[in-house]
């Protein structure tokens, strides 16, 4: 009789598990999945990829937010080969300029607002500070968002003790030079690439899982789990497990962009600005080689046309390419696995890229597939597992998306008046209204914009608090206001001493 140690192993193991994935479509999605799964399962794993040269990447994901530092870390990723070879800059958080009213603006910085000080959270004490008199705004908190204004760079520390702690940063670099680098490393990790354009779909008549993908010229591709990584088009998600598509443009109606590439200027600014405009609005993203530029807007209220002359009109420099349009629609697939079949990226839902969570959410999906990874029978318990956590992750995005548009009191035009007067969702109307109330952020563990985020884009389109914490009077107000005036202090002090961008940059990629 087999000791139960081998019992386990002989039955957890062998034909049980997942020997081949087909991943469809490469690109950013389609590239980041399949080094992901190399770097994880090595040989073990039979992974190809089919993708077609004559299909363009959407490229509207240059823009990252900090978690993309694990993905890195899970790949083992070379910073400085990365910056170079994707022509990336830092990016310290974003800026946003009108969205309130004409000639306003406000900056959602990476990092954390003050310093951890006992007790209560740092923005209760500043709310009671400025309760009592104190004439210091939030974003006088953030280092990040000092250094941004100064054009300066520096990395965080983990040391509590320094200033430099409460940095947080991502990049900016060019989408399709990013899918490049990842499909070298793919590629060197024993990925197979198949060049090709989907024929047809073959599927098992009884479970209705998909068994292999045919190409156009012929190449019939066989596996285990397939991911979608096919954009918009949705070729397996939709086109074969029929999985539905939940609308949310009546939240989100922007369903046009016009992109467009200019020369850049001498300093690279090491933030993405989002500029409102009168039926969307307009970003621009700076890299080593270039600024990336895009308008973003409802073709409910404004022609293609006219967003393109308003891009145009709006750019840094010239234009180093014709401006482009990419169409799509606000929403999500609650099932973004079904059967063998797993989305990632544009096929399984699309936010439009107002805080950069493009990326974020490819890798999102990426650690909740290493995390329920299946084996061949294909547990449906998983499949609704990943469901539930990506409907949370979309969710609480589109949430944090809505706030920016509807608290607008000083936008005048149809679309910013439509957004002013609609109907929000409920969990949004009670995150504002404890904000407002109490100074609290009811935020869930595993949420992706944290107290910084919401405490920037609340403040920064006029949603204040009117009371804190009752923790934060244990302390008498003239002791307070004084430890939060220094915090301030010390990063005035602090950030004309760090380096500039470009030469911060330079350093880490070696060229300094």
């Amino acid at each position: 009789m087999p000791a139960p140690s081998d019992a386990i192993s002989s039955k957890a193991g062998g034909a049980r598990r997942v020997r081949s994935v087909v991943i469809l479509g490469g690109g950013t999605a389609g590239w980041m999945t399949a080094t992901a799964l190399a770097s994880q399962f090595g040989r073990t794993l039979d992974i190809t990829l089919l993708e077609s040269e004559e299909i363009g990447i959407v490229g509207v994901g240059e823009a990252t937010i900090p978690t993309i530092h694990w993905f890195n870390q899970l790949i083992g990723l070379d910073e400085g080969a990365f910056l170079r070879e994707t022509k990336a800059s830092f990016k310290l958080g974003i800026e946003f300029v009108d969205w309130v009213r004409p000639g306003y603006r406000y900056f959602h910085p990476f990092g954390t607002f003050g310093v951890p000080f006992p007790g209560v959270a740092f923005h209760h004490r500043w709310i009671k500070a400025r309760g009592e008199g104190l004439d210091l705004p939030l974003s006088a908190f953030s280092l990040a968002e000092e250094l941004a204004k100064q054009g300066r760079f520096a990395m965080p520390t983990g040391d509590s003790r320094s200033i430099l702690s409460t940095l947080g940063y991502a990049y900016h670099f060019d989408a399709s030079l990013y899918a490049r680098h990842l499909r070298g490393l793919a590629e060197a990790a024993g990925v197979t690439r198949v060049e090709g354009k989907l024929q047809d779909v073959e599927r098992d008549a009884d479970t209705g899982n998909v068994t292999a993908l045919t190409t156009q010229r012929g190449d019939r591709i066989e596996g285990d789990l397939f991911i979608d990584c096919s954009g918009f088009r949705a070729l397996l998600i939709d086109g074969a497990m029929r999985s539905g598509f939940e609308d949310w443009s009546h939240w989100l109606p922007c369903d046009r962009a016009v992109a467009v590439p200019c020369e850049r200027g001498e300093h690279t600014t090491p933030f993405t600005r989002s500029t409102a405009r009168a039926a969307g609005w307009q970003w621009r993203i700076p890299l080593q080689h270039r600024i990336g530029n895009g308008h973003v807007f409802s073709s409910r209220f404004m022609s293609e046309d006219e967003a393109t002359g308003i891009l145009m009109a709006n750019l840094d420099g010239e234009a180093l390419a014709e401006p482009r349009t990419l169409r799509f629609k606000a929403g999500t697939r609650r099932k973004a696995w079904v059967g063998n079949v797993v989305a990632l990226g544009l096929s399984s839902g699309f936010l439009e890229p107002l805080e950069s969570t493009s990326i974020h959410l490819i890798q999102s999906g990426i650690a909740k597939l290493l995390t329920l990874f299946p084996d061949r029978d294909m547990d449906p318990a998983l499949a609704d597992r990943y469901n539930a956590l990506l409907n949370a992750d979309m969710d609480n995005i589109k949430d944090f998306l809505i706030l920016h548009y509807h608290a607008n009191p000083g936008r005048t035009e149809p679309f910013w008046v439509e957004r002013r007067e609609m109907a929000l969702p409920e969990s949004l109307v009670a995150r504002e209204e404890q904000y407002r109330r109490s100074g609290r952020l009811m935020l869930g563990s595993e949420e992706l914009f944290r107290d910084a985020s919401w405490l920037a884009v609340l403040n920064g389109q006029e949603i204040v608090a009117e009371d804190y914490n009752p923790l934060a009077d244990v302390l008498d107000a003239a002791t307070n206001s004084a430890q939060v005036r220094q915090v301030a202090e010390v990063i005035q002090r602090a950030a004309p001493t760090l380096p500039l961008h470009d030469a911060a940059l330079a350093a880490i990629m070696g060229e300094g």
